[in-house]
């Protein structure tokens, strides 16, 4: 697989979530704001961490760069009107990438 098509996915889905981040609130007045917009970090750093494994890291390495990712994530939404940056957020975004590395391990078995 080529460098680009091994990490042209990953910057792409860095820059999904870039610019997701870059929105100003995203909240709705709905009940189910809070439940689908942790869903959506779960969904996010599990693809992302896939993605990384896909481009030839380890398990350890495409957990701990999703990690940082999801830390230098919240920081830029530190500086976004409406938003903020949240320690939970980075765990939930954590449980993401754990949980997609789990299940990759899992379906190529």
């Amino acid at each position: 697989m080529g460098r680009l098509s091994a990490w042209g996915p990953v910057v792409a889905w860095c820059g999904l979530i870039f610019w997701f981040s870059s929105l100003p609130d995203l909240k709705t007045p709905r009940s189910y704001d809070y439940p689908l917009r942790k869903a959506a970090h779960l969904f996010e750093y599990g693809v992302l961490a896939l993605l990384l494994r896909r481009a030839g890291l380890s398990r350890a390495a495409s957990f701990v760069l999703s990690v940082l990712y999801a830390v230098t994530d919240e920081w830029h939404q530190s500086f976004v009107p409406g938003r903020h940056g949240a320690v939970s957020d980075v765990l939930v975004d954590a449980a993401g990438a754990l949980t997609g590395l789990l299940a990759g391990a899992i379906l190529r078995r």
